[in-house]
């Protein structure tokens, strides 16, 4: 892991992690081109951002009118089907120049702008799709604004939004739904993305490893992580590394899962076989 793993990890750990900054230096370990100058950079854009929006402003509503209105109108951020197919659309620093990106990530840049200018402003991870909230997440659904930043920052009614979910699960939107999303999670997410980016694409197997070791440095994640990096190191012809982190896997589910764990020790040591 480089530098920017060990920065990511360490801002991960603190009692308050800053979206921004971890959204940068993931995009920064994920983007071998990437300078200090770039996330330096993106940084000012957010801050001067901020300042475009107006003095005074109350409700939420007006709220999501202003930052519809700088974001999705004046500066032109949103985004389109085709932008699934670029990796640049899960990296800020590229989002923010492009002004193009992924639902989560165009979320992030209304929610970092939004924060800077003390808004009342939240993320919601819907089921396939990211949006912002604006208001007090715990008052009643009428008295909060649900913008998608996607859209150019379209204000979504109850009904759009149990559209999105039912499109994306076929469930019916429940509440817990529309709680306010952590940054890890959103940083979760966003890694995950990148992920299932890179997956069809074999050439690209660096960049999951990239992403799967970054959700590794987080204060939590699943066990399971660890064999999913073991079977990737063994499909990149990573071999000894691959079923060494097998048998680490073992060892974790073997009081609860024996049987799993002499699998796993049998396919660590195919995983060996193969260097011969």
């Amino acid at each position: 892991m480089t530098d920017w793993g060990q920065e990511f990890a360490a801002e991960a750990r603190t009692e308050r992690p800053d979206l921004t900054r971890l959204c940068l230096l993931l995009g920064a370990a994920c983007d071998p081109l990437a300078t200090q100058q770039d996330l330096d950079d993106a940084d000012v854009e957010l801050d001067r951002l901020a300042g475009l929006l107006p003095y005074g402003t109350r409700s939420p509503r007006a709220w999501a009118a202003a930052l519809a209105g700088l974001l999705g109108g004046r500066e032109g951020f949103h985004g389109v089907p085709a932008d699934y197919e670029r990796l640049e659309s899960s990296l800020l620093h590229h989002v923010l120049r492009r002004r193009r990106g992924l639902p989560i990530l165009l979320s992030v840049i209304w929610l970092e702008v939004a924060r800077r200018a003390h808004a009342p402003v939240y993320g919601v991870a819907l089921p396939g799709h990211f949006v912002v909230g604006l208001g007090d997440p715990l008052a009643p659904l009428e008295d909060q604004v649900l913008a998608d930043p996607f859209a150019a920052g379209r204000e979504l009614t109850a009904r759009d939004a149990e559209l999105l979910v039912a499109g994306a699960t076929g469930e019916t939107l429940d509440p817990s739904m529309l709680q306010p999303a952590d940054p890890l999670d959103i940083v979760r997410r966003i890694l995950n993305n990148i992920r299932a980016w890179a997956a069809p694409r074999p050439e690209r197997s660096d960049l999951a490893l990239i992403a799967l070791d970054l959700q590794l440095l987080l204060p939590s994640h699943p066990a399971r992580l660890r064999y999913e990096r073991a079977e990737l190191l063994v499909q990149r012809g990573e071999f000894l590394e691959g079923a060494a982190e097998m048998e680490s896997y073992a060892d974790v589910v073997a009081a609860v899962e024996p049987t799993i764990a002499d699998r796993l020790r049998t396919r660590a040591k195919a995983a060996r076989a193969m260097l011969n």
